[in-house]
C-alpha cells in the first residue's frame, strides 16, 4: 500500500511513524510533511499546499495511492474529502467531508447538533456584531467563555475571569476577522480529550488523554494548540468512558447520520468533567488532536492502517478490539520564543538524536530540512515523546530526552503531567 498523509505538524509525523511500521505499507508520502519526514525511510515530502485539492487527486491517481489521511482541520473543512471522491473514487479517504467537518469548522452548528441530540453542553449565544457581544457578557458577568465561532488553529478560546477580559478578547476576535463569536458558560472541572474513530455508524474511543493548553506553567498565560499530553487520562475511569461513548460519542454519530451526513474519520470530543464526575462537551474536533496524537499512538497495538481502512470502508462493528501496550506516554513541545504569539524561524537544532538514544521518540512539527540542516519553521517546533510502566517513569523519560535537544530560544513547560506526576 501507499498511503499519503495530509499536513505538516506533529500529528503527520506521528501518522506517517506509525503506518510505517506496518509491513503493508510500502511508501507514505506527506503533503507537504516537514522536516522529520523528510529523513523517514520510505516516506518522501510532497511540496503543495494542503488545499491545492487538484494536485493532491492528480498524485493519488498517477501513483496509485491506497489510503489519504486527512491530518488538518483546514483542507477537511475546505471539502478536500468530497474533492477525493469526486475526482478518485478508487482512493479511500479517512476524514469527513466538509459538511461533517462543520462539527469543528463551526462551535455553533456543533452545539445545535449537541442540542437535537441531548447531548450534554454548556449553554452559549453566537453574536456576530461586537456590541451586542459585550452587552451579553456585561449582563451575564464573570467567569465566562469567549470563542471563535469558526477554526483558530486551536487558540480562538479565552476563558475570561472578569468581564474585562472578556471584553478584550472579544475585541480583538472581531478585529482579527474572527467574528462570529460564541459566548459560553464556564464551567469548572478538569479537561479530557478523547479521540474516537467512527465509519458513520460504529464508535471506537482511542484512550482518553489530558492535553495541556496554556502556554505558562501551572496552566497560565495564553492558550495553545497544545503544550504537552499524557495518555491515558486517570480521571477518564473505564466506568466514564463508557458514559461518554453510550452518551455523547454514539448519539454524536447518530445525530450526523439524521442529518444525511456519512462521517467517517476521527470524532474527538473535547470534555469537561465536572466535580460531580460528569462528562460535558466542550467542543468537538474533526481530526486528530495534536500533540495528543503523539502520545496516543506509541500506545497502540493495533495496526493503524487496519483501524483506518475499517472505518473508511465501514466495517468497524466486526473489526476486533481495539489493543493497547501496557504503560503510559507523555509528549513535551518544545516551542519557539514568542509562540502563540510572533517567534523567528530559522534556528539550528541539536540534539535529536541523542535524544532518541535515550528511548524517547522526537515528532517533529515546525521544522525544515535546508541543506542538511534541521531548521525551525514554526511556533510548535517538536513533541518529545516518551512511554513508561507508570506515568512519571514517561513524564521523566520525556524531560530527560528534552535535555539533551537544543535550539536558540527554546522553550517548554516543565510541569506536564502535573496533575498526576506521582501515579
Amino acid at each position: 500500500m501507499k498511503v499519503l498523509v495530509v499536513g505538516n505538524g506533529g500529528r503527520e509525523h506521528a501518522l506517517a511513524w506509525k503506518l510505517l511500521q506496518s509491513q503493508r505499507i510500502r511508501q507514505v508520502i506527506c503533503v507537504p510533511g516537514n522536516g522529520g519526514t523528510a529523513r523517514m525511510e520510505n516516506c518522501q515530502n510532497l511540496p503543495l499546499r494542503v488545499d491545492d485539492f487538484e494536485g493532491i487527486a492528480r498524485f493519488t491517481v498517477v501513483q496509485n495511492v491506497t489510503l489519504v489521511v486527512v491530518g488538518p482541520e483546514v483542507p477537511l473543512a475546505l471539502g478536500l474529502t468530497d474533492y477525493l471522491q469526486q475526482h478518485n473514487p478508487n482512493v479511500m479517504v479517512f476524514g469527513p467531508t466538509q459538511e461533517g467537518a462543520q462539527i469543528e469548522a463551526s462551535k455553533y452548528w456543533a452545539k445545535s447538533l449537541m442540542q437535537q441530540a441531548g447531548i450534554p453542553t454548556p449553554r452559549c449565544e453566537r453574536f456576530t456584531d461586537a456590541a451586542a457581544a459585550t452587552d451579553y457578557v456585561m449582563a451575564q458577568g464573570a467567569p465566562i467563555v469567549v470563542k471563535a465561532d469558526g477554526l483558530a488553529a486551536g487558540k480562538g478560546v479565552t476563558v475570561a475571569a472578569t468581564v474585562e477580559e472578556a471584553k478584550t478578547a472579544i475585541e480583538s476576535l472581531f478585529k482579527s476577522g474572527l467574528s462570529p463569536v460564541v459566548i459560553e458558560e464556564c464551567l469548572t472541572g478538569q479537561e479530557v480529550s478523547v479521540l474516537a474513530v467512527t465509519d458513520g455508524l460504529t464508535v471506537r474511543p482511542l484512550l482518553p488523554a489530558q492535553d495541556h493548553k496554556r502556554i505558562g506553567e501551572g496552566d497560565t498565560g495564553e492558550n495553545t494548540g497544545g503544550m504537552g499530553v499524557y495518555a491515558p487520562a486517570p480521571l477518564a475511569t473505564p466506568a466514564l468512558m463508557e458514559r461518554i461513548e453510550q452518551e455523547i460519542l454514539q448519539p454524536t454519530v447518530e445525530a450526523l447520520r439524521q442529518r444525511g451526513i456519512d462521517y467517517r474519520g476521527v470524532l474527538y470530543a473535547g470534555l469537561m468533567i465536572t466535580p460531580e464526575g460528569d462528562p460535558m462537551v466542550l467542543e468537538f474536533n474533526c481530526r486528530f488532536g495534536d500533540p495528543e496524537t503523539q502520545a496516543i499512538l506509541p500506545l497502540l497495538e493495533t495496526p493503524l492502517e487496519e483501524l483506518l481502512l475499517a472505518c473508511t470502508q465501514q466495517r468497524l462493528e466486526q473489526f476486533p478490539p481495539i489493543t493497547w501496550k501496557q504503560g503510559a506516554a507523555v509528549c513535551v513541545v518544545a516551542a519557539a520564543q514568542g509562540y502563540p504569539g510572533s517567534y523567528q524561524k530559522g534556528q539550528l537544532i541539536t540534539g535529536i538524536e541523542q535524544a532518541e538514544q535515550l528511548g524517547a521518540t522526537v515528532f517533529q512539527a515546525g521544522t525544515q530540512l535546508k541543506q542538511q540542516q534541521l531548521l525551525t519553521d514554526g511556533g510548535r517546533v517538536l513533541g518529545v515523546t516518551a512511554t513508561g510502566e507508570t506515568l512519571a517513569e514517561a513524564i521523566a523519560g520525556a524531560y530527560a530526552a528534552m535535555d539533551c535537544i537544543q535550539f536558540e530560544g527554546m522553550y517548554y513547560r516543565k510541569d506536564i503531567g502535573h496533575r498526576v506526576i506521582n501515579v
